[in-house]
């Protein structure tokens, strides 16, 4: 009684449908059923003209769709070749700009090689002289705690001559204690054999700077016994022996231990090349 009520129920609300409907759209929705159902209903049937009626409307269908789809198709083919095309271009673009990067880079690298073993060249091979000075190479450290001496490139050859002093840039180095055929070798300020006369500005004090075996500091003996000095007072070579030149900076006064010593203003463990007073 129940499942009776319910198709009953089901057949009552299509009927509803049917008859809310104006008489044209129960036409066209009947219509469509039909159709459908005749459409469906072609597979079943096997005769000769309902086949050969299937095969043409399946051929018209394919075909169709074919040529419908064909514009579609092309379209969306010639975008993504398009589209392609422009990312090779793009790509292209990039390469070409990394190329003449490139070579710009390489043509500047050869000049700069070039500048350099120019420069190379005009330090190591040729004399570089002045009215004052003459530029040599530093070839040897020899320092030690007990020796603090370099071997230089030029020697009596070039013009060296023994006791003249030695700067790198306006810094006084030390002296030439020994002059060779082609070389020469320095004592530094730092070594302990080094003694120089020197004079303590502003106050114009004389002194002698003893070397301590210490690369960044040397010390001050025979300083007047009411002295006059105090930390940031500059040292100067002073020229009383006459051989080294006067007035070449040396280094700072500094306090140490309630010790006055002089700092240096050449770093001697960065010492490529130097200038020999003429």
């Amino acid at each position: 009684m129940a499942s009776d009520a319910g198709r009953d129920d089901f057949i009552i609300a299509i009927r509803s449908a049917f008859l809310k409907k104006g008489t044209r759209q129960k036409f066209s929705l009947f219509t469509l059923l039909i159709i459908s159902i005749l459409v469906l209903s072609l597979e079943y049937f096997k005769s000769g003209p309902v086949d050969t009626f299937r095969s043409i409307t399946k051929d018209i269908i394919f075909k169709g769709s074919f040529f419908i789809s064909e514009p579609f198709v092309y379209i969306k083919k010639n975008y993504y070749n398009f589209k392609e095309h422009l990312q090779m271009y793009e790509e292209y673009t990039e390469l070409k700009n990394k190329k003449y990067s490139l070579d710009s880079l390489k043509n500047e690298n050869k000049f700069y090689k070039s500048e350099n073993k120019r420069l190379k060249k005009l330090i190591d091979e040729k004399n570089v002289y002045s009215n004052e000075f003459l530029l040599s190479k530093v070839l040897l450290d020899q320092q030690s705690p007990y020796l603090k001496s370099v071997i230089i490139n030029k020697g009596f050859y070039h013009g060296i001559k023994l006791g003249v002093a030695v700067k790198e840039k306006y810094y006084f180095v030390g002296k030439i204690i020994n002059v060779n055929f082609l070389t020469s070798r320095i004592l530094l300020a730092s070594d302990l054999n080094s003694k120089i006369p020197v004079i303590i500005e502003p106050n114009g004090i004389n002194a002698i700077l003893s070397g301590q075996g210490h690369n960044d500091y040397a010390g001050l003996e025979f300083l007047p016994k009411l002295k006059k000095i105090k930390e940031g007072d500059v040292v100067y070579t002073s020229g009383v022996d006459g051989i080294i030149s006067e007035a070449i900076p040396i280094g700072k006064v500094i306090e140490k231990d309630e010790k006055l010593l002089v700092e240096f203003f050449v770093d001697y463990n960065q010492l490529k090349y130097v200038k020999i007073n003429k």
